[in-house]
């Protein structure tokens, strides 16, 4: 076959590929839920989901009953180009995260760029996210922010993380497993003692939490029992 009526072929596939859609879900709230996510869950033909567990029971609230597959860290390098296929064969895909806006700090990003280099449209669905509403919660600086997804989970590479905000004149944004919230404040208060630190968590939900204050402060809340719950570390920009 000549290369003239290969590409032809492959811009034929193109013109008629589906779409790749990026649907955010609730965080907590379900009421959060947007009707045109709704609308967009029930129309494509597969929802790509981190745990379909999880996201099965979103669908179910949802009267949602399409085609639900595993899309996560573990099969997204075997899994992706059969989508790809699937996409420029016609068929629209939905990618759905555990909560929140799929593609960040989790595999959407993988099949995100893929699609976008087969030529595959890409489109996203807006909604519900953590970042915005911890940063909005703190009370810091948003005029100017930065997001850097799970801190490192190391001593000695979250003290390297926190001595690198020592100069930020940005609010830096983080997520924190609650794992690891007590030894996260515990590098902030050898590192950035002084800083002003806030812990947001449970966003949107029954038990959603806003602390503020210095590392020690916070220490002095969180260290006194099991910590639970997402949670999202939100941490004022050096003063000028």
């Amino acid at each position: 076959m000549d290369r003239t009526r290969a590409d032809g072929m492959n811009d034929n596939r193109q013109n008629r590929a589906g779409t790749l859609v990026l649907v955010s879900t609730p965080i907590g709230n379900l009421g959060d839920m947007t009707a045109r996510a709704i609308e967009t869950l029930k129309s494509v033909s597969v929802i790509l989901a981190e745990d379909t567990r999880h996201t099965r029971k979103l669908l179910a609230h949802f009267d949602i009953h399409n085609e639900l597959v595993a899309y996560h860290d573990h099969n997204k390098e075997r899994v992706t180009p059969g989508f790809v296929e699937r996409l420029l064969g016609g068929e629209s895909l939905a990618v759905v995260s555990d909560a929140g806006t799929p593609g960040i700090s989790d595999p959407g990003f993988y099949i995100v760029r893929a699609a976008i280099a087969a030529g595959v449209p890409v489109s996203v669905v807006p909604g519900a996210n953590a970042i915005l509403p911890a940063l909005l919660l703190s009370g810091f600086p948003t005029d100017a922010f930065v997001f850097e997804g799970f801190l490192p989970r190391k001593s000695g590479e979250l003290e390297r993380k926190f001595r690198s905000l020592e100069d930020e004149r940005r609010t830096y944004v983080a997520y924190v497993s609650p794992y690891k919230l007590v030894k996260v404040l515990e590098a902030a208060e050898r590192v950035l003692p002084e800083r002003a630190l806030a812990v947001v968590r449970e966003i949107t939900k029954i038990h959603e939490e806003v602390r503020r204050g210095t590392a020690a402060e916070l220490l002095a809340h969180f260290s006194k029992g099991e910590v639970r719950g997402e949670i999202v570390l939100v941490v004022k920009g050096r003063e000028k």
